[in-house]
């Protein structure tokens, strides 16, 4: 494998919607995520713009074709749902939410064996 499988992906920034707390926006002190990049789902939290709902789901962060050559336009701004959707099998374990994200993309779920095996 010479790059990560999210850098040819995508699809979960293409599938669910990225909802948070608006305190991890830029409006709150502590927040880091644009506020200008949200738009209000409730009086607490705030959605990704693009991922609010509907049949055509897509962040308007994620740059280029999903399953191909997809991106986080604002990757060191992402929100906590985006940092908290593991890819299946990065860390040993399975990602129902990743495999469902794929699969609704035509792409196959990754398995054990699209990662490098660990170092000794």
């Amino acid at each position: 494998m010479s790059t990560h499988p999210c850098l040819s992906c995508g699809a979960c920034c293409a599938h669910f919607r990225v909802a948070f707390h608006w305190s991890e926006t830029d409006a709150h002190a502590d927040g880091i995520t644009p506020s200008a990049l949200t738009e209000t789902l409730d009086p607490h939290r705030v959605v990704m713009r693009g991922t609010y709902g509907g049949p055509n789901v897509r962040c308007l962060q994620l740059r280029g074709e999903v399953g191909r050559d997809a991106h986080c336009g604002i990757y060191a701004l992402r929100p906590s749902p985006c940092h908290e959707l593991q890819p299946a099998w990065e860390q040993g374990a399975a990602s129902p939410q990743c495999d469902k994200a794929r699969i609704a993309h035509g792409l196959a779920p990754l398995t054990p064996a699209d990662w490098p095996p660990a170092a000794a």
